[in-house]
């Protein structure tokens, strides 16, 4: 496992790092199970470990918590805020009035008195950066937070952070989490560019792509992955976004054999191969799962591979750009756009 510094901090992360989203009822994982995946992951050399509390409301957290009870010192330990808790409509969103309240039930949950990184889980456009950030910073002086960071921001409110913090005096984003994999590098144009240059940590997740670059999605297969059956639109090869990306798919496997490696293991290479990311997040179900990632920890492509890559998915292209979660909202709502 090779080890990284994430962003300007000091602290040192593996390249894979565990993502807790499949824990519980989204993954149909037991507790037991989500131990097992906890105790592997560490002996294989990860230890950061990365959940939310939306991640079945909670219920994520929670198992992840009982994991790590009695070894809490030897894990960064990451959880996210921000989306709806429930239909409530201020149990959601990055105010003052939502992050407190939230960070504790989140401490509650996981079982210890701090977390090492909080992040937003996503942008807020109704809450200013100084209300979210000046919480952020209170919480980081009360001793319950580390460092924070923000998830799947557009680059343009990255740096709209950047300069609030600067402007306000206050504690800054020091980590990004953008979606990031062979078929969806949309974020090589603007996002990562930003993180380098203001010294941002990069945990990357969906790196297999939702299973598309696990090898188990090939031409002339069913399809039956654990998100094919709550997301089946994702997976439907009748839709043009979707031939695409098999179609990609079946020429990287090419790319894989003739380099000798796994369809993971050229995926997670890819993804650890960027100098602006720090790690990949993989979200086993299972223990199986986690080895096939483990044995990617130490995979480096090389100039011959990751130029392949490149013909087969252009540097900075999105195949199924409708997918991104860091769309503005007038795109997303006509009444935004309109006086």
């Amino acid at each position: 496992m090779q080890y990284r510094t994430l962003g300007r901090t000091g602290v040192q992360v593996s390249s894979l790092a565990l993502g807790a989203m499949n824990f519980g009822a989204i993954g149909r994982t037991t507790q037991d199970e989500a131990t097992a995946v906890v105790d592997a992951a560490l002996e294989g050399g990860i230890n950061l470990i990365d959940t939310a509390d939306m991640y079945g409301r909670g219920e994520s957290e929670e198992m992840v918590g009982k994991a790590i009870a009695g070894r809490r010192d030897d894990i960064v330990l990451a959880t996210k805020a921000g989306m709806p808790m429930s239909d409530e409509p201020n149990h959601r969103g990055a105010s003052r009035r939502w992050l407190v309240a939230e960070l504790d039930s989140s401490l509650r949950r996981l079982g210890v008195d701090h977390v090492d990184l909080y992040q937003i889980h996503r942008w807020d456009p109704t809450t200013g950066d100084e209300e979210t950030l000046s919480a952020l910073t209170d919480l980081q002086r009360a001793g319950k937070i580390r460092y924070f960071g923000s998830s799947t921001f557009p680059a343009h409110r990255i740096v709209e952070a950047q300069w609030a913090a600067r402007e306000h005096r206050l504690g800054r984003y020091v980590t990004e989490q953008p979606s990031y994999s062979i078929l969806q590098r949309g974020i090589e144009t603007h996002v990562l560019p930003v993180t380098e240059q203001y010294g941002l940590g990069v945990l990357a997740w969906s790196p297999l792509a939702s299973g598309w670059l696990t090898g188990a999605i090939r031409e002339g297969r069913d399809i039956t992955t654990s998100r094919s059956t709550f997301m089946p639109e994702r997976f439907d090869t009748s839709l043009p976004a979707n031939r695409a990306r098999l179609e990609a798919v079946e020429q990287l496997a090419a790319i894989a054999d003739e380099a000798g490696l796994s369809m993971i293991q050229l995926a997670l290479g890819f993804v650890t191969a960027h100098p602006a990311v720090t790690c990949a997040l993989v979200g086993p179900r299972t223990l199986d799962h986690l080895h096939t990632q483990l044995a990617a920890a130490d995979t480096v492509l090389g100039p011959d591979v990751l130029d392949a890559i490149d013909a087969v998915v252009a540097p900075g292209t999105d195949l199924a750009a409708h997918e991104k979660y860091d769309t503005p909202p007038a795109l997303l709502d006509p009444s935004l756009r309109r006086r």
